[in-house]
């Protein structure tokens, strides 16, 4: 079988598994001695890396991001890096952390406008300049944003979520340790683990998919679904360690090949309601899945079907009926409905209509109407 020709982007240095933390420090002085570490709400959680990266010689300038980024909050790292000449961006946290340090490292040598560079709501214009040197240290297993280019923004004044996206965004270096990830909390596990099998299910099924990609997805599904259960079930190393693994593998498949429905639609949930990403895309992917299969044929129906064969096989489930007993066991342990999540039936058709025009529902195999959209919020609810 002739293999289609694709490319390959992704950081400059992946560095995964257990201890890749400890030279941390070291690594990010190679890109600079000023640095600016960007984490979550929690600044303790960042003393660790903060009190190693002073003592090897380093200046740290501590910026919060306690929630997903918005455009106010990076124009205020923006300013704080640039405040104390900042050489390098560190952000050691989930997936809004990274987003936010990616962000930020973009636009701190940007002349024009962030509106400028941002898809969508604004002209989705190249960088200007080239960004700093970032380094992305992920806390949880969910979005393999260390390894994608471009890092998602709330804008509130328009109500949605939308990218800022360019090569040049890739981490210069991801260091990929599960031991950050123990201990998480059993809705951010189920959240962002959902997340992260989202991202391996999409990029396999989606118009773009490569040799690469499937090679990557094809292994990681059925181990991500596995790991999520166990980690439910209890705290467990080595699902975390697999979980890690399955969130690394989503970035770089989404990277290089796209993603779909679920997608599509989580950006303007996401946006307009300020529900959480992982939440979402958790509670879209079973009802997504079931409606691709309808009417899917060849090479999509043929993976479509694996795909429920690996959640029956994790889940002790008939394959037929695999999505809806995802859907099932979910919420079982603890995944709310999209009302739940403040999301409102009022506002279903502009969803809708956003989600079609996005820049993920282009890369879904099957074509979805409107009325498609509206009818998997429905489902979702």
């Amino acid at each position: 079988m002739t293999i289609t020709a694709f490319n390959v982007l992704t950081a400059g240095e992946i560095r995964f598994g257990r201890g890749q933390a400890q030279g941390a420090a070291d690594a990010v002085l190679g890109f600079g001695r000023k640095v600016l570490l960007v984490h979550g709400a929690n600044a303790g959680r960042a003393d660790w890396l903060t009190e190693a990266i002073a003592q090897a010689g380093g200046e740290v300038k501590a910026f919060s991001c306690p929630s997903e980024p918005d455009i106010g909050l990076i124009e205020q790292g923006v300013e704080a890096a640039r405040a104390d000449g900042a050489q390098v961006v560190v952000a050691l946290g989930g997936g809004a952390v990274i987003d936010a340090g990616k962000a930020i490292a973009a636009l701190v040598p940007a002349t024009w406008p962030m509106l400028e560079h941002l898809e969508v709501v604004g002209q989705g214009l190249p960088l200007d300049h080239d960004p700093l040197p970032f380094v992305a240290l992920p806390t949880t297993a969910g979005t393999g944003a260390e390894v994608t280019k471009n890092a998602v923004i709330g804008v509130p004044q328009a109500g949605r979520k939308v990218s800022l996206r360019d090569n040049r965004m890739l981490a210069d270096l991801a260091i990929v340790d599960p031991a950050l990830t123990d201990g998480a909390p059993r809705a951010v596990t189920l959240a962002s683990g959902l997340d992260a099998i989202t991202q391996v299910i999409e990029p396999y099924v989606c118009r773009k998919a490569n040799a690469l990609t499937d090679a990557l997805c094809r292994d990681a599904i059925p181990r991500g679904l596995s790991a999520l259960r166990a980690l439910i079930d209890s705290e467990n190393a080595v699902a975390r360690d697999e979980m890690a693994w399955v969130s690394l593998c989503g970035g770089l498949a989404l990277a290089n090949a796209g993603l779909g429905a679920v997608h599509g639609l989580a950006g303007p949930v996401g946006g307009l309601s300020g529900a959480p990403h992982g939440a979402v895309c958790g509670r879209l992917l079973p009802f997504v899945l079931m409606r691709n299969a309808q009417g899917a044929t060849g090479v999509l129906a043929k993976r479509l079907a694996e795909i429920r064969g690996w959640i029956a096989l994790a889940l002790d489930c008939a394959p037929d009926n695999a999505p809806q007993h995802l859907a099932e066991w979910s919420a079982r342990a603890g995944l709310p409905g999209l009302s739940d999540m403040g999301v409102k039936s009022s506002d279903y058709a502009a969803l809708a209509e956003a989600a079609a025009v996005s820049s993920s529902m282009k890369g879904n195999p099957v074509n979805l109407s409107e009325g498609d959209l509206i009818a998997l919020l429905e489902q979702a609810a």
